[in-house]
């Protein structure tokens, strides 16, 4: 199955320092490619993963003292998995960036 992992910018995966969240999307992102999954992680680019990464950012944007507001981070994010996330199944693990995803879906639409 083709899984599309959408993990927050301000972490990286798995965490260097905080981020329980993170830490969870790691978990499953690996366990996922373990069991033979094609599973994409759509994240900051200093994360690790055994899975395909689709970096969004350079690096995780807590700890990146040029990021500035992150709302552009997470629209860029949003082009990229339009552009590359032809999934069975996508998993959101933060509800901002879905919200986003679903208004801009809407917005192009032209509704």
């Amino acid at each position: 199955m083709k899984i599309a992992q959408i993990a927050p910018l301000i972490e990286s995966v798995p965490p260097r320092l905080y981020g329980g969240t993170e830490r969870v999307v790691s978990y499953l992102t690996e366990e996922l490619a373990r069991l033979g999954h094609d599973v994409t992680l759509f994240a900051s680019g200093d994360s690790i993963t055994s899975a395909e990464l689709a970096p969004c950012c350079t690096r995780a944007l807590r700890l990146d003292p040029t990021a500035g507001d992150i709302i552009p981070h997470l629209m860029m994010m949003i082009d990229k998995v339009r552009e590359r996330a032809r999934t069975s199944l996508t998993f959101f693990i933060s509800t901002s960036t879905w919200f986003i995803f679903r208004f801009s879906a809407h917005w192009q639409r032209g509704r």
